[in-house]
């Protein structure tokens, strides 16, 4: 398989479970179901689907790829443990606090790495922009502050809003605001980016 198709697969596998889950949240959000004299929801049942898929998902990138990044390790595991309390309890309150959790605990690494002097980010990232310290510095510092300010907006969208809000900001709003946020950190990749001979040194094995 060419590069650019597995690019294509990879992306696909990432961001297809929560495509799918947007597309049967619509088509079965005013529906109820019942299954053993109990009434559930659409929201519950395509989370009970989402979760076998996400996990079959992210299985098939393990294969393509090789590995797994810690963050999508640790969001498989949330999405298993909310999602299934979720269903459990029948209560959709579950699942949507799952990306509270999600960046809470990403930011908190990353702010308890900046206390320590070190960027946890450049070790999940190094491979995709190679730069100097000061800028993984300050580029996490940026990442730790994206991070605890969608935690705070996902509490207040999901206890403040209609559960479709909340779903189109999951779907959307999130994907949208890292990535313009990135879009914004060009200054820092062109003044701290590392040129080849820097990052062939760094490479050398001592």
């Amino acid at each position: 398989m060419s590069q650019k198709s597995n690019a294509t697969v990879k992306a696909v596998l990432e961001y297809g479970p929560l495509v799918a889950f947007f597309v049967a949240y619509l088509k079965l959000k005013d529906e109820v179901f019942t299954f053993a004299g109990t009434d559930y929801q659409g929201f519950i049942v395509v989370t009970a689907g989402f979760i076998p898929l996400f996990l079959i998902a992210t299985g098939l990138l393990w294969k393509l790829t090789g590995h797994l990044s810690r963050m999508q390790v640790v969001t498989a595991v949330l999405i298993v443990v909310f999602g299934g309390l979720s269903v459990w309890f029948n209560d959709e309150r579950f699942f949507k606090m799952k990306p509270t959790l999600i960046y809470l605990l990403f930011g908190g690494a990353l702010g308890l790495g900046l206390l320590r002097g070190q960027s946890y980010l450049k070790v999940v990232m190094e491979g995709l922009m190679p730069l100097q310290h000061e800028g993984w510095m300050m580029l996490t510092r940026r990442v730790t502050g994206l991070f605890l300010g969608l935690a705070v907006l996902n509490e207040v969208i999901w206890r403040m809003m209609e559960t479709e809000t909340w779903v189109y900001f999951k779907t959307f709003g999130l994907p949208a605001a890292i990535f313009i946020f990135f879009m914004f950190q060009t200054g820092i990749f062109k003044k701290y980016a590392l040129d080849e001979e820097s990052v062939a040194s760094e490479q050398k094995p001592e």
